[in-house]
């Protein structure tokens, strides 16, 4: 499993690891019925606290990205691939309704923002 932590970006490590593995099962590169790495074996690896991993696992398990099987541990699910994605896109006009506001705040007109846009999306 590669999980990388940044222990500075202010992001808690539950949810980077959260996130990361959200982000494998999504992409596919974590099958359903898979299983991940125990609770105790991910936190030695990443030295940090079986806490966090758990709290991790059962955000996880709460999103139906995972689930448990006692005395087994936790295993991908099946998600609702379709949920998923409009989730998704939610969390995306969340974060550009902020970003407009900001750049109206700014002074950017509405052609200047949509400039901004099209230059970061394309990546140039």
């Amino acid at each position: 499993m590669n999980i990388s932590i940044q222990s500075k970006s202010g992001i808690p490590i539950y949810e980077q690891i959260t996130r990361q593995l959200r982000d494998a099962i999504t992409a596919g590169e974590l099958k359903a019925g898979e299983p991940l790495p125990s609770i105790r074996g991910l936190a030695a690896e990443l030295a940090i606290s079986v806490i966090t991993t758990k709290r991790a696992y059962e955000d996880l398990e709460k999103e139906g990205m995972v689930y448990s099987v006692p005395g087994k541990g936790f295993f991908v699910d099946n998600p609702d691939m379709e949920f998923l994605a409009e989730k998704q896109t939610l969390g995306l006009e969340e974060g550009l309704a902020k970003w407009a506001a900001e750049a109206k705040k700014a002074g950017l007109s509405k052609s200047e923002a949509m400039d901004m846009l099209e230059i970061l999306y394309d990546g140039e």
